[in-house]
């Protein structure tokens, strides 16, 4: 059974960072390409970041571009998204997902999300 575990989340400053984890299990974590994905109050699901399954190619949306950034530990069967010079705007659920085929478009497993709120 596919399994997603986020965790790190929480209340910031705006300006201020936070890295999110993402603990996978019951698949071969190394060959899948992942995501993270976020669901801000009121609003739809944005796609906030990607990586391939080796690590080597990541993208992002211009929303979070050069604050956001995703890397994956293999090893650990581990992805994390480490988020700098948090806004207001980022507050969400944030969710990790399982790509079911090559790239970021047919994500298939979620995990249950963790709550980031920004404010002062």
């Amino acid at each position: 059974e596919v399994q997603l575990v986020e965790s790190g989340g929480g209340l910031v400053q705006p300006g201020g960072s936070l890295r999110l984890s993402c603990a996978a299990s019951g698949f071969s974590f190394s060959n899948y390409d992942m995501s993270w994905v976020r669901q801000a109050p009121g609003k739809g699901l944005e796609w906030v970041s990607g990586i391939n399954s080796g690590g080597g190619s990541t993208s992002l949306p211009d929303s979070v571009r050069g604050r956001f950034a995703i890397s994956r530990d293999n090893a650990e069967n581990t992805l994390y998204l480490q988020m700098d010079s948090l806004k207001p705007e980022d507050t969400a659920v944030y969710y990790c997902a399982k790509s079911d085929c090559s790239g970021y478009g047919c994500l298939g497993s979620w995990g249950q999300g963790t709550q980031v709120t920004v404010s002062s």
